[in-house]
């Protein structure tokens, strides 16, 4: 199917609501809060506000993989935000993230509470605040990050381009998907050519790079996101693929997947998380109810 012919873009742009798609109720053009709602709060030193896509699994799996570590202050309360209902734009996650997108971070552990958001900036204080997973050589360290921030550029032509206009958008549109769909497999592509090279992509270790790119094209490679595996004919690139089932084998990153997940097997959803012991007791098939 091909682009109907003949739009031409007026002069201003003004926003039409009901051509928003799947996404009308949660886009919009203003920033700001659109009513008052406080955040829980929980007793442990990190309060998380997120839900179970690419960007909010980065920070649960940081966080389990610190727990693992031994890291008793990355303890942590994670709460579901329900983008689909607007909790994002309630006046209590504003004021933790202005940009209204999840994850948001609050941290309690010192006289004043910290607030961090984009995902790339969480993993970087968790790793500084505890000293892990980010080397602190410099050419290591240089290199760790540039993956982090190669990965925070390359995702919205994934998610928000790719993603979008293969799973998302109203209609079925040539032009986009192949625009897209060809940066997809370059960006895979770059991946699968590093770790030819390199076990983890910053290196030898297994950084905050790793934990930042695999949510999004682990999940590519592994047939969850977009469904577009075989579209983009990901057994191809091998080196992603061996990569992607080394991490899913980490007891942590299965942990940190089912944090604030509300999809999939009711087993493999836990919509909050308070303690370690929730992911034993309190999954959805445990307490009976989805949503």
């Amino acid at each position: 199917m091909t682009d109907a012919p003949g739009y031409t873009p007026p002069q201003v742009w003004t926003w039409d609501k009901e051509s928003g798609g799947r996404f009308a109720n949660i886009n919009r053009p203003i920033a700001g809060p659109t009513h008052e709602k406080e955040l829980p709060v929980g007793r442990h030193p990190l309060q998380l506000y997120s839900l179970g896509t690419p960007n909010g699994v980065k920070v649960t799996i940081m966080l389990e993989e610190l727990l693992a570590l031994g890291h008793a202050g990355a303890e942590y309360d994670a709460w579901l935000i329900k983008i689909g209902e607007g909790d994002q734009f309630g006046s209590g996650f504003v004021a933790v993230n202005p940009n209204s997108k999840i994850p948001a971070l609050l941290d309690r552990s010192g006289p004043e509470p910290v607030r961090v958001f984009e995902s790339g900036a969480i993993l970087t204080y968790l790793a500084e605040k505890f000293g892990a997973f980010l080397p602190t050589e410099p050419a290591k360290r240089a290199e760790c990050l540039s993956w982090l921030f190669w990965q925070m550029g390359s995702a919205p032509y994934l998610g928000g381009g790719f993603g979008h206009f293969y799973a998302y958008a109203p209609s079925k549109m040539e032009y986009p998907i192949n625009r897209f769909a060809m940066e997809t497999k370059r960006q895979l592509d770059v991946l699968d050519r590093r770790l030819a090279e390199s076990e983890y992509l910053g290196g030898p270790d297994y950084t905050i790079a790793d934990i930042a790119v695999f949510p999004w094209y682990g999940g590519l490679v592994k047939g969850w996101l977009y469904g577009a595996a075989e579209f983009l004919a990901v057994h191809e690139y091998r080196n992603v693929n061996r990569w992607a089932d080394q991490l899913l084998a980490r007891p942590a990153v299965k942990r940190g997947r089912m944090v604030n997940r509300v999809q999939g097997e009711p087993s493999s959803q836990l919509h909050e998380r308070h303690e370690a012991s929730d992911f034993e007791t309190k999954t959805q098939d445990k307490i009976g109810t989805q949503g």
